[in-house]
């Protein structure tokens, strides 16, 4: 079997091998996956439905066969030959390909102290079934992490009812990816909805009282979730050569350093204009970079240039960014009785913007923004904080201009 494979059946790989039919590719399309599963979508995961977890399928088998896409499910790569153009399977098949799309994703961090064995993943399906089943009122819980995996867990825990305690070396949560105004008030709002926190304190062991940190306090809990973080899967593109960093390394083009070999989604770093290359971990980042690595690996050349976007649901409350936010970009903010806004700008140019309120009551207005950041703008800072006026109109003229 030749053709185009596919390694990682997540949203990104299944989203690669239906983009290679729309974009007319007619040649064996091939899709491997761990998990015996078909291909499902990871957010819902965190969001249960009637006490049960969902599993909201990217695809049917009746999609998958009209497709004339072969899943292989249940089977993991387990060595890569980038001179002879083969992929070994777990289940012994070997498989030979014509261009191959690594799409192997991420995996937990681990944490690393005595009892970490206890503490539980929160990827796969699986692992939310091993979470949710196990809650309950009067069985507090330590979320290990305050990202935004771990927020938005803690955030549905305690509309269970259940006992949320979140535990953070670092000073804040949120800090990698959130804005510090959106954090703080995050933050409170767990606050107020009765998450306790214990920051700026690393794990020393876990046992069946709880956790232990590095103060000498103890924080009980009957359930341990370790929220800590994701390493790029990357070992089988290192084992057959392939250059990797802080994930699979490729060009513009989605291309890694092998002939005929193109990464993408959360295991891919890619080549950025002012050098360096970055890993973006997002929904939408897994779709934009499948489509495009599918139209290249048929022969076009586009360069990757989508606009970072992410969103977070907590509580009633919806985050999203978009852009990349840095400490030195100047600030303008924007209030609504839906919200607020915060835009960046960079020598007056419109580069990062994020926007937090109930709901998706935002939605229209950071739509807008990645448009202006699209578009190249260099809005007046006192329009931007000005919310009589219309995002639409600051589009229009710098699309005029």
């Amino acid at each position: 079997m030749s053709g185009i494979v596919i390694i990682g059946a997540g949203e990104c790989g299944t989203r690669a091998a239906f983009a290679l039919r729309e974009s007319g590719y007619s040649g064996s399309v091939t899709l491997v996956g761990a998990e015996p599963h078909l291909p499902y979508e990871r957010p819902p995961l965190s969001k249960p439905m009637s006490g049960e977890v969902q599993m909201k399928l990217i695809c049917t088998e009746d999609m998958l066969e009209a497709a004339g896409i072969a899943y292989l499910r249940g089977a993991w790569a387990v060595k890569l030959d980038a001179n002879a153009g083969t992929v070994a399977l777990s289940d012994g098949r070997i498989l030979t390909y014509e261009k191959l799309l690594l799409a192997t994703g991420a995996r937990p961090r681990r944490l690393a102290c005595p009892g970490a064995e206890r503490a539980l993943d929160f990827r796969t399906h699986a692992d939310a079934e091993a979470i949710f089943s196990n809650i309950g009122e009067g069985r507090p819980v330590a979320i290990v992490g305050g990202g935004l995996i771990g927020m938005e867990l803690a955030s549905v825990l305690r509309a269970k009812g259940v006992t949320v305690s979140v535990i953070e070396a670092a000073p804040a949560i949120l800090g990698r990816a959130v804005p510090p105004r959106f954090a703080r008030k995050l933050h409170d709002r767990h606050l107020s909805e009765g998450v306790s926190f214990h920051l700026g304190h690393d794990v020393i062991a876990i046992d069946d009282d709880g956790v232990l940190l590095t103060d000498g306090s103890m924080v009980r809990a009957q359930l341990v979730i370790s929220a800590i973080g994701v390493m790029p899967e990357m070992a089988l593109a290192q084992q057959a050569g392939v250059a990797t960093g802080n994930g699979i390394l490729t060009d513009i083009h989605l291309r890694t350093t092998a002939p005929n070999i193109f990464a993408a989604g959360d295991c891919a770093a890619v080549s950025q204009p002012g050098g360096g290359n970055i890993r973006f971990e997002s929904w939408r980042n897994a779709r934009v970079q499948a489509e495009l690595a599918a139209r290249n690996m048929t022969g076009a050349a586009q360069a990757f240039a989508a606009i970072p976007w992410f969103w977070s649901d907590q509580y009633d409350l919806g985050l999203q960014v978009a852009g990349l936010p840095q400490p030195t970009h100047q600030s303008v903010v924007r209030s609504s009785p839906d919200g607020e806004m915060e835009f960046y700008l960079d020598a007056g140019r419109l580069v990062a913007a994020a926007g937090l309120g109930v709901g998706n009551s935002l939605a229209k207005e950071i739509k807008l923004a990645e448009m202006l950041i699209a578009a190249g703008a260099s809005p007046d800072p006192a329009a931007l904080a000005d919310r009589s006026l219309n995002l639409k109109i600051l589009l229009k003229s710098a699309r005029a201009a």
